[in-house]
């Protein structure tokens, strides 16, 4: 039951909107531990002004080649698994998948269909006010869309390059968001949440990419630029840092081959039991700190101390012995 003096929904309060404007100052958000954020306020900052510009030169294309009003403004920018993101995709909607080469992984851009399937009426000169249909387009429609596709994608690289250099091209058109092999279901994936006019439709748009096939670019990008006195005072810090590294105290271990025993047996033991070690007696002992063996050594003796004499490998302490 609505309240009668509830108003309309704030600007962006959608299911993906955004940190930039969309969320209301003090609002909580869920955060879940196994999935820490990774996109920063500098990452978000430097995408913010690519996808600003994306939607800007995209803007254009879509009034040229339509002939129509159309507007495409962005209203936020976030981090999803794959999966979730997925979620909140209806079915049918179009989707457009593309690859991001040099990098590795791929691009996805949806939008609902009864849109896509109105700007094909446009480009073939109809008003798209008509019903459209609901099913997946035909091998023409396709055609007349992966031309608009094209365009908008050299847009997106054009935007995007002050981050990375990318070179997309067009891969396939889904229709369902579970056929859409664009990245496995727990990677993460960057979210931008657009604003979408065609003609008399209002609708939302989606452009989601791999966060770890742009981390480093973006790390780079949202780099504040430094003084040679900032950067002279970085460098300092991170040698005394690392000639600190080099004098903490490790625990190391020198040690059999560890044995495995049942609880049953572990329980069991009495004084003069004897266990049944596994180590041969002509391999070498190994040296481990935290459980993580990273060298080998054979037994021996300085100055009436029992010592380990470190070897290459494990056969060289056979040839030793």
């Amino acid at each position: 039951m609505t309240r009668p003096d509830s108003g309309p929904a704030p600007r962006g309060s959608g299911p993906l909107s955004a940190a930039l404007g969309g969320r209301r100052r003090g609002e909580p958000r869920t955060y879940d531990f196994r999935r820490p954020t990774k996109l920063s306020r500098e990452h978000v900052r430097v995408l913010q002004i690519a996808q600003e510009t994306f939607a800007r030169q995209a803007t254009a294309i879509l009034t040229s080649l339509l002939r129509a009003n159309a507007r495409l403004e962005l209203s936020g920018i976030e981090q999803f698994s794959y999966d979730d993101y997925l979620a909140t995709l209806p079915t049918p909607v179009f989707i457009a998948t593309f690859t991001l080469e040099p990098l590795a992984g791929k691009g996805m851009l949806a939008y609902p269909l009864d849109m896509a399937m109105a700007t094909v009426d446009h480009m073939l000169g109809g008003s798209g006010r008509a019903e459209q249909p609901d099913r997946p387009m035909t091998a023409m429609e396709s055609t007349i869309t992966m031309h608009l596709l094209d365009k908008l994608l050299e847009e997106f690289a054009n935007a995007f390059s002050h981050i990375t250099d990318v070179q997309p091209e067009l891969n396939s058109l889904e229709y369902n968001p579970q056929l859409a092999q664009a990245a496995s279901g727990s990677d993460t994936v960057m979210v931008a949440t657009y604003e979408m006019t065609v003609g008399a439709r209002d609708g939302e748009a989606t452009l989601v990419l791999p966060f770890s096939s742009f981390a480093t670019a973006l790390n780079k990008a949202a780099s504040p630029q430094l003084s040679e006195s900032a950067q002279l005072k970085r460098r300092r810090a991170k040698e005394l840092l690392t000639e600190r590294l080099n004098f903490v105290p490790v625990d190391v271990s020198v040690r059999f081959a560890p044995l495995q025993v049942s609880s049953a047996d572990l329980l069991s033991l009495t004084l003069g039991d004897v266990l049944l070690l596994r180590h041969p007696r002509d391999a070498p002992l190994e040296v481990t700190t935290n459980d993580v063996t990273f060298a080998y050594a054979i037994a021996s003796n300085h100055r009436r101390r029992l010592a380990a004499a470190i070897v290459p490998t494990m056969n060289a302490a056979k040839d030793t012995a």
